[in-house]
């Protein structure tokens, strides 16, 4: 189960995070001590496309991540933001980029205070 990303200071807390990217896409890791399912956010800004490409972009996202849960740790916040050129990738490259940045962010994640 993945839970959604609520309240500005959670938002405020993964915007400080240090980000791993590769291609269009990056991730931002803070981590709790507490025991919830992991939570996750897009941003997906309007550089990508119109709102239809915008939500397509987002569904997508979100299957690639009910796919990646192996790598979806508990008490963590993550937040996946997306540029230019996300739209033009297949789905298997898209999952393939984010489990790329969710192992990377998983070496180092920050902790929330």
């Amino acid at each position: 189960m993945i839970w959604r990303v609520r309240g500005r200071a959670e938002f405020a807390a993964l915007s400080r995070t240090r980000r791993q990217a590769r291609g269009p896409l990056s991730v931002r890791v803070i981590c709790d001590a507490n025991d919830t399912p992991p939570r996750v956010a897009y941003a997906i800004g309007r550089n990508v496309g119109p709102a239809v490409v915008r939500n397509r972009v987002r569904r997508r996202l979100r299957a690639a991540a009910a796919q990646s849960t192996d790598l979806l740790r508990n008490g963590c916040a993550y937040l996946v933001g997306v540029g230019p050129g996300a739209d033009s990738l297949t789905f298997d490259e898209l999952a393939t980029t984010l489990r790329a940045c969710l192992t990377a962010s998983s070496a180092q994640p920050a902790v929330a205070s």
